[in-house]
């Protein structure tokens, strides 16, 4: 009996539970979608490049899922609020005709249970077409063909799904019982006579603490872009970063504390305006609004902010990604040597001293400066492959490659100094430039650029089949492969001809401009060569520097294909020491890379980066829609009794309506506007600093962002309005039956 009337109840108020059923669909859409993820990579070929991928993304996909299902839950939890406003009298009806407490709420657990499963069978089947769907999109991030789509369900993303629909359920049933046990039969009969609680607060008051918030606001902006993100993780720059972000939500708050008060005094001011029509029900019902759900549309706008954030930097360091990777490998192979710098030679044989001591063993191994150049490819025999056709041989690139170069870098540091000859606060300052975001705080001595010789310099340049330099005996020339922040810097020391005191001789460049092309060394996804400065072979000499990165750049040979070059390059081997003629350790292998690995590298983070944006963002804005869409609906409904007394009064519904619209707008729109105004300065901050290695535009993926939100966002608020007026005519009806 009592599941007949849950289903007769679920068909009749088909409307209270819309917005329910439409939120919980889609979250069983973007649920079981974006889970099975594992399975649209295997079937877009990613797997073939990339083997743990699919179980990569699959695990982070489900972990999030987690906790957005409770987010998605205690939203459930609004949505029943809702529904319980409009029915609180037929519950209470309930009771007076004989059920128990027990009852009422059985029959809410199964009007939840059922809705909860239409919302099941609904969004897998939206879910199933949106998987598919998004394979293709899967293969045009990851840069894979297609070879054998086929129809799938996952058997794993639904069990997942399911587990969080019963854990929102859960969720909102314990909400449900506790509303039923608190609520008494009187409380509830007399509901639908119970006009709008209405907090008013002093508005001149409202309008001061109105004020205090933006100021508040702004003062987190100018803090913000002052003092940028706490990126070195000091603890003075996390403190300055803690106190910017509760300046920024306690201003937030404030500001939609007093937002009831500051409209009302503004538009009372203008009485033209405030006299028209229903502004003056419109503004004192907003105002009261605004009192009661200060709070949570504070908390909306630092949701949509964390949402905009996400969804533009995610999409936009992906961009970043695609564009720098093609810059950023220019052999087949590449691998780095890093040589142990004097002032670090003591501490580690003072370590292999101690270890020594500890194991009892006279291990003689002893680390010293390189005085010379060490031959990476001789070096390299040292290293053992422990796999493939090539097993127990020596690692020797000449294998595959008949064209292969080594370049090498000094440290700008002389021995013995105690500062670098050419600094990037040096150059900063000889051309009234501001040191770029993320390095402002960095010790002089460690801004140091790097040193090359115009010899070595000149012989990447021919194995690059670029022109050489010419830079006579006072020449010099700066190398980046960074981003815009730093290259300005140096294009605008090269273009106004800034002398620079090296080892005292005075050093003119002879370049306008930073080649970037040709200031990559070594294959990766974003730049890697921070600065370098080209000065003549003799000068590099004279002013005693050490080695500071062995760069070996290898290109296949013509009859070794690729994916034969790459086998032989990845293969697992054992490392051994880089020692000089005398035995002494002077250096460690740094990174190396194959151009392959570094294209799928970059094509695996673009995935991941890109489905993590875009899930958070979707769920995110979803959430905070679904929020405003059932407050504004119950504030409809609680407000049914004053649409009547206008009609009676002579108000044409459709004025009533407008009124609400005018209400809704306003509380959809402040949020976002505030959540935008927050995003713009953030970006501004996280733009500055992700320049450093690389172009950052957020302009392409603007677009994408405001899809979303066209989508959900306004989606929810199109939702939200026809409700309302579905409401309001009810009430009017009502009145009219009467």
């Amino acid at each position: 009996m009592l599941c007949k009337i849950a289903l007769g109840n679920v068909r009749r108020a088909g409307k209270d539970y819309l917005v329910y059923l439409l939120t919980l669909t889609l979250a069983v859409t973007v649920f079981y979608a974006f889970n099975t993820i594992s399975m649209q990579v295997d079937i877009a070929g990613v797997t073939e490049q990339n083997a743990g991928m699919g179980e990569t993304l699959g695990g982070i996909i489900s972990g999030l899922t987690v906790f957005l299902a409770f987010v998605m839950g205690f939203l459930m939890v609004y949505a029943n609020n809702f529904i319980m406003k409009r029915r609180k009298k037929e519950f209470g009806l309930y009771q007076v005709l004989g059920m128990g407490r027990g009852q009422v709420a059985l029959i809410m657990a199964l009007e939840t249970l059922f809705v909860s499963l239409v919302a099941l069978v609904l969004g897998i089947v939206l879910g199933l077409a949106l998987s598919q769907l998004m394979v293709f999109f899967t293969a045009s991030l990851f840069k894979t063909q297609i070879s054998n789509f086929h129809f799938f369900f996952s058997l794993g993303a639904f069990v997942i799904t399911v587990g969080c629909l019963v854990a929102i359920f859960l969720v909102t049933l314990v909400f449900n019982l506790r509303v039923v046990a608190k609520a008494k039969i009187i409380d509830l009969m007399s509901a639908s006579r119970k006009n709008e609680t209405i907090k008013t607060r002093n508005p001149w008051l409202a309008a001061v603490v109105f004020v205090v918030g933006l100021v508040a606001i702004i003062i987190a902006y100018v803090r913000l872009l002052r003092d940028g993100m706490p990126y070195d993780g000091s603890p003075e720059g996390m403190t300055n970063f803690l106190i910017t972000t509760i300046t920024v939500v306690v201003g937030t708050i404030l500001f939609f504390f007093g937002l009831s008060g500051f409209l009302l005094k503004a538009f009372q001011a203008t009485r033209g305006i405030y006299w028209r029509g229903l502004n003056m029900v419109t503004l004192r019902q907003l105002s009261a609004k605004v009192n009661t759900v200060s709070f949570s549309m504070a908390m909306i706008a630092m949701i949509l902010f964390l949402a905009i954030t996400s969804v533009t930097t995610g999409m936009s360091l992906a961009s970043v990604m695609n564009e720098s990777v093609e810059r950023g490998t220019p052999v087949d192979y590449t691998r780095c040597l890093v040589y142990f710098s004097p002032a670090n030679i003591d501490e580690l044989n003072a370590n292999q001293a101690q270890w020594d001591a500890e194991d009892g063993v006279e291990s003689g191994v002893v680390y010293a400066a390189a005085t010379a150049p060490v031959d990476m490819i001789a070096a390299g025999h040292a290293d053992t492959i422990q796999e493939g056709e090539h097993a127990g041989e020596p690692f020797d690139p000449s294998v595959v490659s008949d064209d292969y170069l080594q370049v090498n870098a000094y440290d700008s540091m002389p021995r013995g100094a105690e500062r670098p000859l050419v600094t990037l606060t040096d150059l900063c300052q000889a051309v009234n430039k501001p040191l770029p975001q993320g390095a402002e705080t960095a010790d002089p001595t460690s801004q140091g650029l790097m040193v090359m010789k115009e010899s070595d310099y000149n012989a990447y340049l021919r194995f690059r089949g670029m022109d050489e330099v010419k830079l006579g005996s006072d020449g010099y020339v700066l190398l980046s492969d960074m981003g815009g922040s730093i290259l300005d810097i140096y294009d605008a020391v090269m273009r106004e001809g800034v002398a620079i005191d090296f080892g005292g001789h005075t050093l003119h460049p002879v370049s306008n401009a930073v080649n970037v092309d040709a200031s990559v060394f070594q294959n990766a996804m974003m730049g890697m060569n921070a600065g370098t400065i080209v000065v003549p072979d003799a000068l590099v000499d004279e002013a005693n520097l050490p080695l500071y990165y062995g760069y070996l750049l290898v290109n296949y040979a013509d009859d070794v294909s690729v994916e034969e070059g790459d086998a032989y390059m990845s293969a697992h081997r054992t490392y051994g020491d880089v020692t000089d003629s005398t035995g002494a350790i002077v250096a460690g292998w740094g990174v190396e890379a194959t151009r392959t690995n570094t294209y799928e590298s970059v094509d695996s983070m673009n995935g991941l980066i890109s489905y993590l944006a875009i899930y958070i963002g979707f769920v995110l804005v979803l959430a905070c829609a679904a929020i405003l869409t059932i407050q504004q609906l119950s504030s409809v409904a609680d407000a049914s009794p004053s649409s009547r007394i206008l009609s009676e009064l002579g108000c044409p519904t459709r004025t009533i309506c407008h009124s609400a619209l005018v209400q809704q707008t306003i509380f959809f729109l402040f949020p976002l506007a505030m959540g935008i105004a927050h995003s713009m300065v953030a970006l501004n901050v996280i733009t500055r600093l992700v320049e450093l290695f690389g172009g950052f535009d957020i302009a392409g993926t603007v677009a994408f962002t405001a899809l979303i939100f066209v989508v959900a966002y306004g989606g929810y608020f199109a939702v939200t309005y026809l409700m309302s007026k579905g409401i309001v005519r009810d009430a009017v009806r009502i009145r009219h039956a009467v």
